[in-house]
C-alpha cells in the first residue's frame, strides 16, 4: 500500500511528523508492505537564501510579529522535536530557498534513497544548522548517504529534476494541500499535519485493511 507525504525540508513540524509517522509504522503489522513516496512541497518558494540572516529575525518579519514571539514560537517547535528526541537549534538554522534541496531528493527517489536524503537534509537544516540551498552542502550530505558525488553535481548545476519538484507542488495543489506534512494513505485517507503517533497508526490500519480487502477481491475475481 502506498503512502505519499508531502514535505518541506525547512518545516520543523515536518522532521516531527516524519518521526511520529516512523513510531506507528514500527508498531504496524504490515509495516514490510507500506510504499513510502516523499513529495516536494515549499512553505515559501520565494525565499531568497540569506545566510547572514536571523531566521526569528525572518519569521518575525514576514508573520508580522515581534522578535519575541518569534523566539517564543521557535522554542515551543523545539520542545516538540524533543519529545521525539530531536535536536532544533533555531539560532543556527539558515534561511535558504529550499527548491534545490528537493531536486537533489528527486534525484535519491530514483534510486531509492529518497526517504535517506530527507531524514539527511532535515539534520543538517535543523540540528546542524547548515545552508541547504548551498551546492556544497547537499554534495556532500548525498555523499553521505551513499550517492556519487559527481552525478550530484551534474544534477545541481543543471535544471535536472525541476520539473519533478514542480509537478509534485502541481498535484498538492490539484488536491488542495495547503500546508505540511501532508499524509495521503492509498489515494484515500488523509492526515495533516504532525499528528500523534496514534493518529497515525489508526489511518494505517483502516486504510491497509481496505487495501488488504479490494486486493483479495480482485484476486478471487481473476481467478474465476
Amino acid at each position: 500500500m502506498k503512502v505519499e507525504i508531502w514535505s518541506d525540508v525547512m518545516c520543523p513540524f515536518c522532521y516531527i511528523g516524519k518521526r511520529r509517522f516512523e513510531q506507528a509504522l514500527q508498531q504496524f503489522d504490515h509495516s514490510d508492505n507500506i510504499q513510502l513516496e516523499w513529495r516536494s512541497f515549499q512553505l515559501n518558494p520565494g525565499m531568497e537564501t540569506n545566510p547572514d540572516a536571523s531566521i526569528n529575525e525572518y519569521l518575525a518579519e514576514t508573520k508580522g510579529w515581534t522578535l519575541d514571539q518569534a523566539q517564543q514560537m521557535n522554542q515551543r517547535v523545539t520542545e516538540m522535536a524533543k519529545s521525539v528526541d530531536l535536536t532544533y537549534d533555531f539560532d543556527q538554522a539558515v534561511v535558504a530557498n529550499s527548491f534545490d534541496a528537493h531536486r537533489l531528493i528527486q534525484f535519491a527517489k530514483t534510486l531509492d534513497k529518497g526517504g535517506q536524503a530527507e531524514e539527511a537534509l532535515f539534520h543538517a537544516y535543523f540540528t546542524e544548522g547548515k545552508n541547504v540551498s548551498d551546492h556544497k552542502t547537499l554534495s556532500a550530505i548525498a555523499e553521505q548517504i551513499g550517492l556519487d558525488p559527481n552525478n550530484v553535481k551534474t544534477v545541481l548545476n543543471s535544471d535536472q529534476f525541476a520539473n519533478a519538484v514542480k509537478h509534485d507542488i502541481e498535484v498538492a495543489g490539484s488536491l488542495e494541500i495547503r500546508g505540511v506534512p501532508f499524509f495521503l494513505f492509498n489515494r484515500k485517507y488523509a492526515i495533516s499535519g504532525a499528528q500523534e503517533k496514534d493518529v497515525f497508526l489508526k489511518a494505517l490500519d483502516k486504510s491497509y485493511k481496505e487495501w488488504q480487502d479490494k486486493k483479495e477481491a480482485n484476486s478471487a475475481t481473476s481467478v474465476d
